[in-house]
């Protein structure tokens, strides 16, 4: 089995590091995540190899996760960035209208970000997002800065693969805890 190198995911996308993640908390009862598959209409087969050459978008899929865990229903996005700042074109109204439902039926919404040329792990909060979202909506920047983010919920691989965001996920609940107190 070949090893992985602590530098950086070394080709391997974050979704692949999400799903091998996920599939490690499955097996230590911790959370059950599934990847929602993006529903497709095949155009074109290759029937002798059995596989789609040519396919669209039945419909435009809303998040990439979502799941229990320890009881508590969560979903959340998977995105990678290159630069500093990350265009909130890359998050579809429709996306931000599902987490937004789905908080107010009692889930936890979030965003994973992995910056590339930082190798760094984000946690975003629907609650930082939707800030992002209408200040945009609202005339001001279509984006957000790294330097932006609350730098509490940055994480880093768990031995060099593994994304670490039941962390996050605790500390969100602590942050709603205290505003439920207030």
């Amino acid at each position: 089995m070949g090893t992985w190198n602590s530098r950086g995911l070394r080709g391997s996308t974050l979704e692949e590091m999400v799903n091998r993640t996920n599939e490690w908390y499955l097996e230590k009862g911790l959370a059950l995540m599934q990847k929602i598959p993006t529903p497709i209409t095949p155009v074109k087969m290759d029937k002798e190899h059995r596989q789609i050459t040519l396919a669209y978008f039945d419909q435009r899929s809303t998040i990439d996760y979502i799941g229990a865990i320890q009881g508590i229903p969560a979903c959340f996005d998977a995105k990678e960035c290159v630069a500093e700042t990350f265009p909130l074109q890359n998050i579809h109204e429709h996306q931000v209208t599902f987490m937004a439902e789905f908080e107010k039926q009692g889930g936890i919404a979030f965003i994973l970000i992995y910056y590339i040329s930082r190798n760094i792990l984000y946690y975003m909060r629907f609650e930082e997002l939707y800030r992002f979202w209408m200040r945009a909506k609202e005339g001001g920047r279509k984006s957000f800065r790294f330097d932006e983010l609350d730098s509490r919920f940055f994480l880093e691989f768990m031995r060099g693969c593994y994304v670490p965001y039941l962390d996050a996920m605790n500390l969100d609940l602590e942050l709603r805890e205290e505003l439920d107190k207030e």
